[in-house]
Formats: C-alpha cells, structure tokens, sequence
C-alpha cells in the first residue's frame, strides 16, 4: 500500500468520524428538550413509515365488499373503508406525496423569504421600499380562497407546480420577520467588515449572515411546512388536487361516498385525520429541540 493510498484512507476515516461526532452532538442537543425530541422522533418514524413502509406493506388495490367498515383487528389494524380495502395500507402508502410536498415547499418559501428579506435589509432604498409594499399588499390576500380560485384555472398535475404556487402565496410573512433580523444584524462588525470588502451580496447574506439567523430560519422552515399540509389537504378534500395515495385523499373519499353517515365508518374517517394531526405536531415539537441546536445561547441556559 503507497503511502498516498494510507493518507487517502486517513483523511476518509478522519471525515467519517467527523460526520459521526457531528451526528452525535447533534443527537444530543436535541435530546436536550424532551418534548422536543419526541416530536423528532416522531417525525423519523413518520419519514420510515413513507419511505420504507411501503416496500413492506402490500398496497390497497383489491376491494372486499365482504369486509366493509370492518374494526380494528389482527388482519387490518386500522380497520377497513367503504370498498373493504384495509386503511393501515392506505395510511402507509399515502404519506409520502405530503411528506415531499412539505419538504419542497418549505424549502423553497425559506429560500425566497431568506433571499428578499436580505437584499432588501442590505440594499436599502427604493428596492426596500418596493419590497415592503409588496409584502404588505401580499399579506392582505386571503391564501387558500385565492390558492382554491388558481387551482381551478391551473392544472396542478406536478407536485413542483404546486410548491412553487404554496411558496409564492407565502413567502411575505417569513420576508418580514427576515429583514427585520437582518437590520439587526447588519449593524454587526463581521458583516461591515463583508460589505467593505465587497465580498458579493450571495457571500454576505449566506455566509455571514444566515449563520447567525438558523435558529429562527429552522421554525420558519417547520412552520412553513405545516402550512403547506394544511394547504395541500385542504385542496385535496376539495377535490382540486389530482393526486393519489394521499391522505387527504382518504378524508375527501370519507366526504364524498357518504361515510360519515355510518356509524361503523369512524376508524375510516378518523385514521388519516389522526395521521395528518400527529405528522403536524411532530413537526410543532421538534421546532423546540430545533430552536436549541442552532441557538448556543439557550443551550447554555
């Protein structure tokens, strides 16, 4: 073995290691907050159960109109729906079109909120001034009746589509609250010091000073995802979204075959609400733990 081979092995077990120790006090901090860490385990099991799940649990496609609205049991532990097909496969295959539709959205609006509450903080002036009334303007606009009328014009057939329409309908909140932290932040030595020596607009706002803004960048991520599910079931239920496998899909086949009519049908209704509910507050808690990693100051409190 040549000497460059060992000091490539080295450098590749030092990295892994790195990555291990990173992970590891990473664990830690959230492990800090206790209701916290719940909620991300929580939101693990929730990405296990969208992605893995469904290699494991045969799909839902045959109907048994022998076992309609059937209890919970051994054989379906959710019990079944209208058409007899068991619900615990409905719920295991039809998490991972809102798992990825939060995930996108909330990058997007993060990225579009970070990027104009930052230039205009920084820049100043008229592009400020044309930003802030924008937003204003942006924040009287009703969403979803608005998100509702572009569903019925639009053919909301991709996802990206949709996430890019849910990032654009609300990246004015997060703006705000972003230039408001940046005006704070600009007045810093180590961000003058960027703007004097003309290190570029991308350098100053993603190296100097979204560091110092992850706490709060983090919830608004979380958040932002949160209404982007209540959005994307929100048009599911209405029928405006053309997607499949989706639990509010199963709300709106609940809706329309008349299943809240039938006492037997509870378990049908009430297991994607109850899925979507503690998918929402999964993410709502690791917020907490979230807020620690990235916020030094609380984790020495």
């Amino acid at each position: 073995m040549t000497e460059a081979t060992v000091r490539d092995t080295r450098t590749t077990l030092n990295r892994i290691g790195g990555l291990f120790l990173a992970f590891g006090a990473f664990l830690k901090n959230m492990s800090r907050n206790k209701i916290g860490f719940v909620g991300f385990l929580m939101f693990i099991g929730f990405v296990l159960l969208t992605t893995v799940g469904p290699k494991l649990v045969p799909e839902a496609n045959r109907a048994d109109l022998t076992a309609i609205y059937q209890p919970p049991s051994r054989e379906h532990p959710m019990g079944t729906d209208s058409q007899g097909k068991d619900i615990w496969a409905q719920i295991v295959h039809g998490g991972l079109d809102i798992l990825e539709m939060a995930l996108l959205t909330g990058v997007i609006s993060t990225f579009i909120g970070i990027t104009l509450g930052s230039l205009s903080a920084l820049i100043g002036g008229r592009l400020d001034s044309f930003l802030t009334t924008l937003a204003d303007v942006w924040l009287t606009i009703p969403r979803f009746p608005l998100l509702a009328v572009l569903a019925t014009l639009i053919q909301l057939k991709s996802m990206l589509t949709l996430a890019l329409i849910l990032s654009v309908l609300s990246w004015a909140g997060l703006y705000r609250a972003i230039r408001a932290q940046v005006f704070s932040l600009k007045e810093r030595d180590y961000v003058e010091a960027a703007i004097g020596l003309d290190m570029g607009m991308r350098h100053i706002i993603f190296s100097e000073v979204m560091p110092n803004m992850m706490s709060y960048i983090a919830i608004s991520f979380t958040f932002a995802m949160t209404a982007a599910i209540y959005a994307q079931v929100g048009l599911v239920f209405l029928g405006l979204v053309p997607l499949t496998r989706n639990w509010g899909v199963m709300i709106n086949l609940a809706w329309t075959q008349g299943a809240i009519f039938f006492r037997d049908s509870v378990y049908f209704i009430m297991m994607p609400v109850t899925a979507i509910a503690l998918f929402q507050l999964s993410i709502v808690w690791m917020s907490r733990s979230l807020e620690e990693v990235f916020n030094p100051r609380l984790r020495s409190g």
